[in-house]
């Protein structure tokens, strides 16, 4: 927590606790399961488990293992809700990075809108304007998966040798190993988003 100046008590003491209640009620009713039906299913009493989810007791790692297992997840799925950091990437209107990346053509500008956030997938989201001289071009191939959402203007966009006509509104989730890339340019200038997502080496 952030030293404010005041004297006011933090609130570290009971966060972990907090977070692991808050993730067992929300996989519970995800499941459509009331408190008696997780308590039976993990042999604890419906008190336990309202204390657990309120964040007001520190339970066993027998208790957390048992729950885990009532509720289908591993026992770390509980704990997903707490991070000591989170990272956070912001951008302002117009503010993203206008890069070049491989195979990029004349015409196609892309607009880098966030990076930084750590975890085992890279996650490249790009805002993609297609100038009236843009060139068509279908050989772009690079690893993971690739979401398209279509923002204005007209493109055919073919992947893998099929082509799709994509409209404002319009998405486009697909393998980028495969070859891809702007087939007919229908009608200009056109803006698209992609979002790139790939392990990280």
């Amino acid at each position: 927590m952030l030293n404010t100046g005041s004297n006011a008590p933090t609130e570290d003491g009971k966060s972990l606790e907090r977070a692991l209640g808050h993730q067992v009620r929300a996989l519970r009713r995800e499941r459509e399961l009331s408190v008696a039906d997780l308590s039976a299913a993990a042999g604890i009493s419906p008190g336990m488990v309202s204390k657990i989810e309120n964040g007001q007791i520190s339970p066993s790692l027998a208790t957390v293992n048992a729950v885990a297992k009532a509720l289908n997840v591993p026992i770390t799925t509980l704990f997903a809700a707490f991070e000591e950091s989170r990272d956070c990437s912001y951008v302002k209107k117009g503010t993203g990075v206008v890069i070049e990346r491989r195979g990029t053509k004349v015409g196609h500008i892309y607009e880098l809108l966030g990076a930084g956030i750590r975890g085992e997938t890279v996650l490249e989201p790009y805002l993609i304007t297609l100038e009236e001289d843009a060139e068509v071009y279908t050989g772009f191939r690079h690893a993971g998966v690739e979401f398209i959402y279509m923002l204005s203007g007209e493109v055919s966009y073919r992947h893998a040798g099929q082509d799709y006509h994509l409209k404002p509104g319009d998405a486009l989730l697909f393998d980028a190993e495969a070859l891809h890339g702007p087939q007919t340019l229908i009608k200009r200038p056109m803006t698209y988003l992609s979002i790139i997502a790939y392990p990280r080496q």
